[in-house]
């Protein structure tokens, strides 16, 4: 039996090639298409330190709820290897080992995480409507954040940024606080287009 891409819950799931071999060059492209997509967003950044504001999020919240579980994780696992491997994919100049182990790490490994979230709710209809659709990527955000606090709060050590008389107030401060309302647009426009594009192809 031929391996699925995606869920017919999902736009990637409407157009599978029927063939293996054709699915798995399918899946191949899709998942560096997409790693791609996630590096451009990372290059279109504001460059605040610990954690600069990119559209990251958006991109991988698009990418999971149109492809779902599989190819999201996917995707989101090549962008970090080529991040690892020292490609330039980062927000950052840099890249390596070395990086994923800097103030963004936490929220590395966690846009991994919500690529996960959000792909399984897709996988289930939940970018059927708006509303699930936009429920769905925010629940995949706020994991991701949590991911990427919890990162910063056992790096803070001595680090210059943070105010080490109230580490926790100061790290959300700096690095969760402004980014609330940003994503908060970020996942409605992502949720928006993914629903869109659905209910426009359902009607073809």
């Amino acid at each position: 039996m031929a391996t699925t891409l995606a869920t017919s819950n999902t736009l990637l799931g409407l157009y599978q090639p029927k063939s293996q071999a054709a699915r798995i060059v399918s899946a191949i492209a899709v998942a560096f298409l997409g790693s791609l997509l996630i590096t451009m967003a990372a290059k279109v950044n504001v460059p605040v330190w610990p954690v600069p504001v990119t559209l990251q999020s958006m991109a991988i919240a698009l990418i999971a709820g149109a492809f779902g579980f599989r190819m999201a994780t996917a995707t989101v696992g090549l962008y970090l290897a080529q991040g690892a491997v020292g490609i330039p994919v980062f927000a950052g100049a840099f890249a390596g080992i070395p990086y994923l182990f800097g103030p963004t790490g936490g929220f590395l490994i966690g846009f991994l995480v919500m690529a996960a979230i959000i792909g399984w709710l897709a996988d289930r209809g939940a970018m059927r409507n708006v509303f699930t659709g936009f429920t769905a990527m925010l629940a995949g955000n706020i994991v991701m954040f949590m991911f990427g606090f919890a990162w910063l709060l056992t790096m803070a050590g001595q680090a210059a940024w943070i105010d080490q008389s109230n580490a926790l107030v100061s790290a959300f401060q700096l690095a969760v606080q402004p980014f609330i309302v940003w994503d908060i647009v970020k996942m409605a426009f992502a949720a928006m287009t993914v629903v869109g594009g659905w209910s426009l192809l359902q009607r073809k």
